[in-house]
């Protein structure tokens, strides 16, 4: 199944996507983006999980979302961005127009050839380009029986630290570990909002919730209960 496919069917999801999926620990956002911005572009924005942050920082932010369900959600969750279409092959900003880019869960459905010089058209002289991943941790054993249930039908494999390259200098990486609270339908919305479980039928989708629910019980996962996250990070400056 194309990886367009994938990317496309987002907007199939999007409320369950606002309701399941984490949000982004504020150090890894205070180390993806410097200080002394004051205007970010979040690329690939979603439903807002990230642009939240970055406004509640006090940075002026452009969120630009290929999805127009999405970004109907975006507009309700982070109105006081500026909320564009676009792609991070294309981006309809101006040159040299932002600080900082940061594109949060979104980078492995870019093409890198193209986008990475977008990247560094839409970006100031010695600005920031960072990607953000929040990667469930494995290392608990209820959350890597949770994704031997989800991987019955396919694994998405991402690189996390992939190289930029282009007009940029060398990548930092760094990750940090924290702990999401949700509860149990949050879970399954967090399931439901994951490309490969989108397209899947009817009867595919029900049978996997129904594992997930199993795999609640098994663990004697309560009404709440966190979910461990790693969030791995990667940042280049424009040189």
């Amino acid at each position: 199944m194309s990886s367009d496919l994938h990317a496309a069917s987002f907007g199939n999801a999007a409320a369950a996507y606002e309701r399941g999926r984490p949000p982004y620990p504020a150090q890894a956002v205070a180390w993806a983006v410097p200080s002394q911005a004051r205007r970010v572009l979040d690329l690939g924005a979603g439903t807002g999980k990230l642009t939240r942050i970055l406004l509640a920082a006090g940075f002026e932010v452009d969120a630009v979302e290929p999805s127009p369900e999405m970004r109907d959600q975006l507009a309700v969750s982070a109105g006081q961005a500026s909320i564009f279409e676009g792609t991070g092959e294309h981006v309809p900003l101006p040159d040299a127009s932002v600080d900082a880019v940061v594109c949060a869960q979104a980078w492995h459905w870019v093409d890198p050839a193209r986008a990475v010089p977008e990247m560094a058209r839409v970006l100031r002289p010695g600005g920031t380009l960072s990607l953000i991943w929040n990667i469930r941790d494995h290392t608990e054993p209820w959350v890597a029986a949770l994704d031997d249930v989800l991987h019955r039908h396919t694994r998405q494999e991402i690189d996390t630290a992939p190289p930029i390259g282009g007009a940029f200098g060398e990548p930092e990486h760094t990750e940090f570990r924290w702990r999401h609270t949700l509860n149990r339908a949050e879970l399954l919305d967090m399931v439901t909002s994951r490309s490969y479980v989108i397209l899947l039928s009817e009867t595919d989708r029900r049978t996997l919730l129904d594992g997930v629910l199993e795999l609640a019980d098994t663990y004697g996962l309560g009404d709440e209960f966190d979910l461990p996250y790693v969030t791995r990070c990667t940042r280049a400056r424009l040189r």
